[in-house]
């Protein structure tokens, strides 16, 4: 349902001891986060939800790669896939590698492995497509910039949402010792302001995962400036998920960068109020480009 998502690591709280061993209290939203420390977790299933299933259509000569976010799945963006797919263009929307299913299987991958996901799909379109443009949210938005600095001109525009360039929260550069005593915290998914609107998120967010973001942060800023294709960058006014470090890497890099502000969405804005302007904004904007 909507309502606002628990930010990972979102503060500390002092140090709970068991034993000998001195754990750090992690709180946010009114939980301990020493009580979700697992050794052993009932497994979630392991399949892939069929609303998670990648989404594939052709059509004309432009194609869209869509790329949804962290803990997400094509559920997120299914959508304005559909949208755009009814614009008589080529889409993808892959399902990222480790996405979709428990978060054991999404804890045995980092960001060079959703990025080869995105890598693979974009390929697929190159050979299909006279023009490529890639589109993403939250983390699907920083692959799609690392995508545009590594096509080069490949790549022929892109389109953001609420994109995940840095990380706002303290502990996570901590990501890499925490890993191996905290396993899991709560979902970053379903921050959703529309009442009645549930996102598919992977149920738990393993911090293991989490431990390989600052690294594609890093690599992605690194060479933002280089992006020199045109540019479309949703950015909602409230967002519980990707805080304002975002959005200073961004526009330092590219200053220039034309920003739409979504004044009724959190940070999933492709399934809340905002969507249909994300929608057709996305469409217009291709096919402007694409003339």
């Amino acid at each position: 349902m909507g309502g606002r998502a628990v930010p990972p690591f979102a503060g500390v709280r002092g140090i709970a001891r068991r034993g000998s061993t001195a754990l750090t209290t992690l709180r946010g939203g009114g939980r301990a986060w020493d009580d979700l420390i697992v050794s052993s977790i009932s497994p979630e299933t392991g399949s892939v939800a069929t609303e998670a299933e990648p989404f594939s259509a052709d059509g004309g000569p432009i194609g869209v790669l869509v790329l949804h976010g962290f803990t997400g799945s094509p559920q997120t963006v299914r959508g304005w896939a559909e949208h755009l797919a009814g614009g008589g263009l080529t889409v993808r929307a892959p399902l990222l590698t480790g996405h979709g299913g428990s978060w054991q299987q999404l804890a045995r991958t980092g960001w060079t492995d959703w990025y080869s996901s995105a890598e693979t799909a974009f390929a697929d379109l190159r050979q299909r497509c006279e023009k490529v443009f890639v589109t993403g949210i939250s983390m699907g938005g920083c692959l799609a910039f690392r995508l545009a600095e590594t096509q080069g001109p490949a790549v022929s525009g892109l389109v953001v949402v609420n994109p995940s360039l840095a990380g706002d929260n303290p502990f996570i550069p901590f990501t890499p010792v925490l890993k191996h005593v905290i396993k899991v915290i709560p979902s970053i998914g379903g921050d959703i302001k529309k009442e009645g609107v549930q996102e598919n998120a992977v149920r738990r967010t393993p911090v293991a995962s989490v431990a390989t973001l600052p690294e594609m942060w890093r690599t992605t800023a690194a060479e933002l400036a280089s992006v020199t294709q045109p540019l479309i960058v949703y950015r909602s006014t409230e967002d519980h998920v990707v805080g304002p470090k975002s959005m200073k890497v961004l526009m330092t890099a590219l200053p220039g960068a034309e920003v739409r502000p979504l004044a009724n969405s959190y940070h999933v804005a492709t399934l809340d109020n905002d969507a249909p302007e994300i929608f057709d904004g996305t469409l217009a904007f291709i096919r402007e480009h694409s003339e």
